[in-house]
């Protein structure tokens, strides 16, 4: 007997348990388990969303992994391709789905790795952007990082965890004590991860995550969002929204060094190479009730940091990128479905912008391939394009996990990869 009439058995005995309550005219409801055709893997958490009746129901699973008590699925440590199947019902309603599973993501492959606010960090293929399969994160991640020794981070924007995930060997752990997650980064010296909290304790804050695990927080001003890591002097920059502030954090002490207006509603952030300039994005739309455009302002880092250039109004910018070769910085624009191209000396407008899928958020530009991926919340996809001619790459734009809000890129090395003997 095969799984999937074993599956359809056991469903019609939890439906039969409740038939004797039920009216005898009463239509069975079809119902729908919230998976994607993308294989999962190893270590990924999904919980059982339904769609089609109403709880309480039961709920089995027929294959590899489980079900815990809190109604989330959960993968396990398999390493084989198979598939499970989900079964769930009650006295009125009927749901049931096939997933994938396969093999964890290989190191030795240029990846990049999207954080989907509806299906969790979804792999994609750097030569040819198909997808490898999904690690689903019982969360909703905002933003994700990868640093060279293969650690991939990601937060829970709506909740109180973070998912840290090593690439060789493959190992995914759940981290607590990491409130409203916005923006993160990891120092690759120390392996530590950031987090801007938007919410923590009636403030926003940063939370630390160190390699042994070990959770620490400061408060950094009202709302924190973006953030940027200078690891040469081991600091890092908070950007508080709701005060138009930024911080400036000692990443071993967790102690605010000092904190400096920047602008109205200051988003997200770009340091560059040495350290010596912050570009801060100001998140306000020309369109709002308020009718306060947007825009860029460039920070020398002294003592005091000073203003050494500011961009034109802009209508919604959100994202930003730099290319210090090019003396470029590329901003994304919400509303407008464009990347604005300014000069990285002046903040002037240094070429038209270009046209873009719906809703661009946080670009990510890759040294390696000179190349820009911009992920679209609106339109479920990530676009790419060539920093050197500034063109749309070819298969680009690409579909991925439903509202996707950021992306890194991983591209193998020495220290990753396993020795050969």
């Amino acid at each position: 007997m095969t799984w999937a009439r074993f599956g359809l058995l056991v469903a019609a005995s939890l439906l039969l348990a409740g038939a004797a309550a039920r009216p005898p005219r009463t239509q069975l409801a079809t119902g729908r388990i919230a998976v994607t055709g993308w294989p999962y893997f190893p270590g990924s958490l999904i919980p059982l969303r339904i769609s089609g009746f109403a709880p309480p129901y039961h709920a089995v699973v027929l294959g590899a992994g489980r079900l815990s008590p809190e109604g989330v699925y959960e993968a396990g440590d398999t390493a084989a391709r198979r598939t499970t199947l989900l079964i769930a019902g009650n006295a009125t309603g009927l749901a049931a789905s096939t997933l994938r599973l396969a093999p964890p993501p290989a190191a030795d492959h240029a990846m990049m790795i999207v954080a989907s606010y509806d299906n969790g960090l979804v792999f994609h293929d750097l030569r040819n952007f198909s997808v490898l399969g999904l690690l689903a994160m019982n969360g909703a991640p905002a933003a994700v990082a990868v640093d060279p020794a293969g650690i991939i981070a990601a937060p829970d924007t709506d909740g109180t965890s973070l998912t840290r995930a090593m690439l060789a060997p493959w190992n995914v752990a759940t981290i607590g004590g990491v409130l409203t997650g916005d923006d993160v980064g990891i120092d690759s010296a120390t392996g530590a991860i950031f987090v801007t909290n938007r919410e923590a304790d009636g403030s926003g804050a940063m939370t630390r995550i160190d390699k042994d695990g070990g959770v620490a927080r400061v408060l950094t001003g009202s709302t924190a969002e973006g953030l940027a890591i200078d690891q040469r002097r081991g600091i890092v920059y908070v950007a508080n929204t709701n005060d138009g502030t930024i911080a400036a954090v000692d990443a071993r002490t967790m102690r605010v060094l000092r904190r400096f207006h920047a602008v109205d509603r200051v988003f997200s952030l770009a340091l560059n190479s040495d350290g010596s300039i912050l570009y801060a994005v100001s998140n306000q739309s020309a369109g709002s009730f308020l009718g306060a455009p947007g825009s860029v302002v460039a920070f020398a880092l002294r003592t005091p940091p000073r203003v050494i250039a500011r961009s034109a109004s802009l209508n919604f910018p959100l994202g930003i990128a730099l290319d210090e070769a090019a003396h470029r910085v590329f901003v994304t624009d919400e509303g407008l479905a464009e990347v604005h191209v300014l000069d990285a000396r002046t903040l002037r407008r240094s070429r038209a912008p270009l046209r873009t899928c719906t809703t661009p958020w946080k670009p990510a530009r890759d040294e390696q391939t000179q190349r820009l991926y911009v992920p679209c919340a609106g339109s479920d996809a990530v676009d790419v394009f060539d920093t050197k001619t500034l063109r749309r790459v070819r298969g680009a734009p690409f579909r991925t996990g439903g509202y996707p809000l950021s992306v890194a890129l991983w591209h193998p090395s020495e220290r990753t990869l396993p020795r050969k003997r």
